[in-house]
C-alpha cells in the first residue's frame, strides 16, 4: 500500500523560511515524478515544483523560481521543498503528489496517482 506523508508546515513570518518534507513508501518509485502542489480554500490546486526520480531533473512554477527549491533523497524516498522569503500569499495547504508523469504532464494534478494529506503553511504579515 502506497503512503505519502508530508510534514514541516507551520506558521512563519513574512520573509522567513520553511522546509517541507514528503516521504513516500509502499513501492519502488525509481521512474516516478514527485511534486508539490498548493491549494487555498475555494481555489484550484496549483503546481509548485516537481522532480523526476529517474534523472533528478527539477521543475519549478514561474511564481516560485528563485524562492522555492525542490530536492530529493532517493535513498529515503523523500522529497523536500525549501521555501525562502515567504510571503503572505504563499499561505496554502501544500500537497505532495507521486505519479508516472512526463514533462508535458507533470503540472497537471489529476495525472498524479498518489497524494498526501497536505500540510498547512501560514505566512503572517
Amino acid at each position: 500500500q502506497v503512503q505519502v506523508v508530508e510534514s514541516g508546515g507551520g506558521l512563519v513570518q513574512a520573509g522567513g523560511s520553511l522546509r517541507l518534507s514528503c516521504a513516500a513508501s509502499g513501492r519502488t518509485f525509481s521512474r516516478y515524478t514527485l511534486a508539490w502542489f498548493r491549494q487555498a480554500p475555494g481555489k484550484e490546486r496549483e503546481f509548485v515544483a516537481a522532480i523526476s526520480r529517474s534523472d533528478s531533473t527539477t521543475y519549478h512554477a514561474d511564481s516560485v523560481k528563485g524562492l522555492f527549491t525542490i530536492s530529493s533523497d532517493n535513498a529515503k524516498n523523500t522529497v523536500y521543498l525549501q521555501m525562502n522569503r515567504l510571503k503572505p500569499e504563499d499561505t496554502d495547504v501544500y500537497y505532495c503528489a507521486v505519479g508516472e508523469l512526463t514533462i508535458a504532464t507533470m503540472r497537471v494534478d489529476r495525472r498524479y496517482e498518489y497524494w498526501g494529506q497536505g500540510t498547512q503553511v501560514t505566512v503572517s504579515s
